[in-house]
């Protein structure tokens, strides 16, 4: 976070008040602010009677053993019930759920609030058979098809706790989340279409199955999706159509404890292992269901479309719990967007909540406006962003092109751990900055604070903190309770550190800065220098590894790598000329160890790393080189001339491209 970050956000002068008609029938007002802030627990109560209860709370928040927070304490609920049936009692279950694109031309298939109702409860039913109960783990490793929602909500109406796992994710990734939450059933498929042809999934499972530490699942549920051939372990595999389509529609759901585990994320951790965040049924839901229709104002005949992959957080969020509990008309999106296709399925179903990455923007500013321009998009209202802050150039022509300068742009935070989103502009309240994530929502307490936990004044920057607890907020992390006191409690007593620099500007609005740990932002997915540095030590060519992430336009981070060979790959690789061969492979195996959205951009190898006496290393230099930039204060290595030798590198080195 240097002052020249810092000062280069300080510059934008541009404002977006919200259009009259919208402001004039918000969902949520300037009030919201007032009435949160003098009963914060009146007010998320509100919003938790939008949900249908089998019991009714007796407290809405007991935070007598902070950090474990309770939220809706006594009360009980189910999270399917509330996604599905209810709306098909309330008399609407002709209306659409779904629009299902597939990638393969033509490929498309709307379920409506009924259909869907029975689909989960036949898959309820399904995993009952299998043995699935309340409390066991499953992992889904799943394409974006509506059977992954259907398996996510029936592993909720029966009360086991589903772990999803990116299909982009590697075997060894597979397994270790697997492993950690002990899971007893993998829900797959044979594969998912991707850039126009078919990509295998259930390979990865196999392999990951086969690991020695992997002795906990008894079953492996696949969805026939591509067709493609599958080796098959008998008593294990069964096939979704097999098992779960004979079921009956009729499930009894079971209310469950507020409380009641819903689900375990994995996300990056500094140790190299990765984090299960854990997330309860009854605040969770409370604070999805309510921000989503909050953030995005949500009305009955909305279609809405989040662009994010149900493998993170943002696809459970606002792609599965918060829109289907509301009873949205949504959007679903299998692959990967060619020229112009997103912009047909805006035009073709009149989508008019739209909510995607700045990465997703960029790349599309690089193909230029001519491609959109090309399709009425006038049924768009709102537009949002999430993932990583958006730079005020992409939000300005995401404004301008997409949403023709009629439509407010949402610029959300928040994260795996919270939830819910946090820190947004309100489209009927807020007069948006291109740039800057605004002010916390009604009910959320945020800060900017400086080393010693004080708020800083507005015009600068320091850390973000939470101070007060929130309904969706993680509750630990699965299976190490004090790992989640020491990663998010330790820094200060009694708050939350997000993990993320920030600055208030002169208004005192909030502008995001990134990470300060060694956590990068890769496409809007968290990924680990530790595990990434580990990925390629593995290989048996690399002694040491140091990894960076450096600005990219598109990607907003990318994985810059600095390798130092182990002397016998060294003089192999002087012998036969295989530098650029080299890196071309350790990033192959990066892609292979952990997946491909980790693949560094760059891989420098080089004959030693800036470290300090202590041994650390020092990233902030590979970042210095990595972004090109004069490199910052080397009086704490331990041997300085390491800069020299690695910026000597940097001008003969090749970098793999794409």
């Amino acid at each position: 976070m240097s002052e020249q970050t810092l000062s280069n956000l300080s510059t934008e002068t541009r404002r977006f008040e919200p259009p009259a008609d919208l402001a004039a029938q918000a969902n949520v007002t300037e009030e919201a602010y007032d009435r949160a802030a003098s009963d914060s627990e009146a007010y998320w109560a509100e919003a938790a009677d939008r949900l249908d209860w089998g019991q009714k709370w007796d407290q809405v928040l007991d935070w007598s053993n902070p950090p474990f927070a309770k939220w809706f304490v006594g009360g009980t609920l189910n999270a399917a019930v509330n996604c599905a049936d209810r709306h098909v009692a309330a008399g609407r279950g002709d209306k659409v759920a779904l629009h299902w694109v597939g990638e393969p031309e033509g490929d498309r298939r709307d379920i409506t609030y009924a259909e869907l109702t029975d689909l989960v409860c036949q898959a309820a039913n399904a995993l009952t058979e299998l043995g699935v109960g309340k409390g066991d783990r499953v992992a889904i490793y799943m394409p974006m098809i509506p059977e992954v929602a259907v398996a996510m909500l029936a592993c909720a109406r029966v009360g086991a706790i589903h772990t999803v796992v990116f299909g982009g994710f590697s075997a060894d990734a597979l397994a270790s989340r697997i492993v950690d939450c002990e899971a007893k059933l993998v829900i797959t498929a044979d594969g998912g279409f991707r850039r126009g042809s078919a990509s295998a999934l259930k390979p990865a499972v196999d392999e990951a199955l086969l690991k020695s530490e992997v002795d906990k699942i008894e079953k492996v549920l696949v969805v026939r999706r591509t067709g493609q051939d599958v080796e098959w372990q008998e008593g294990r595999d069964v096939w979704w159509h097999d098992v779960v389509d004979r079921q009956p529609t009729e499930h009894e759901a079971e209310m469950h404890d507020s409380e009641h585990p819903l689900f375990v994320m994995y996300t990056s951790g500094s140790t190299g292992k990765p984090k299960g965040i854990l997330h309860t049924t009854g605040g969770y839901l409370t604070g999805t269901s309510f921000t989503h229709w909050a953030v995005f104002d949500l009305k009955d005949d909305d279609v809405y479309w989040c662009t994010a992959d149900v493998g993170w957080i943002t696809g459970h969020s606002y792609m599965v719990y918060g829109p289907l509990a509301n009873g949205t008309t949504q959007v679903m999106f299998e692959g990967t967007p060619e020229k112009g296709s997103w912009w047909k399925v805006i035009e073709d179903y009149k989508v008019s909540i739209f909510y995607t990455a700045p990465t997703a923007i960029r790349t599309f500013m690089k193909q230029g406006r001519e491609i959109p321009d090309g399709y009425d998009m006038s049924s768009l209202r709102i537009l949002g962003s999430v993932g990583e802050p958006i730079n005020p150039e992409a939000y300005i022509w995401y404004r301008e092109v997409i949403g023709g300068n009629r439509c407010p742009v949402v610029d959300t935070w928040w994260q795996t751990e919270t939830g819910q989103i946090m820190i947004s502009p309100l489209p009927g309240v807020t007069a948006g900055k291109p740039g800057s994530a605004m002010r916390a929502l009604p009910g959320i307490a945020a800060d900017v604070v400086d080393d010693e936990a004080k708020p800083v004044p507005n015009g600068s920057g320091g850390y973000l903190v939470l101070t007060e607890p929130w309904p969706a907020m993680l509750r630990t992390l699965w299976g190490d309770d004090q790992r989640f006191k020491d990663t998010y409690w330790s820094r200060w007593p009694g708050l939350y550190f997000a993990g993320d620099g920030a600055k208030k500007d002169d208004d005192g609005d909030i502008w995001l800065l990134g990470r300060v740990d060694d956590v990068m932002n890769v496409s809007g997915h968290r990924l680990s220098t530790t595990e990434i540095e580990s990925a390629l030590v593995s290989h048996p060519k690399v002694a040491e590894a140091a990894v960076v992430g450096a600005t990219d336009d598109t990607t907003g981070q990318a994985v810059v790598a600095f390798v130092i060979l182990r002397e016998s790959a060294v003089a192999e690789a002087d012998e036969q000329g295989e530098g650029s061969d080299l890196v071309a492979e350790l990033r192959a195996h990066v892609a292979h160890e952990i997946g491909p959205i980790a693949k560094p951009r760059s891989i420098m190898i080089v004959p030693e790393l800036p470290k300090t006496r202590s041994g650390k290393i020092m990233r902030r230099l590979l970042k210095d080189v990595a972004e090109h930039r004069e490199v910052g204060d080397v009086t704490t290595l331990a041997d300085s001339s390491v800069m020299d030798l690695i910026k000597q590198q940097e001008s003969t080195t090749t970098s793999a491209d794409e």
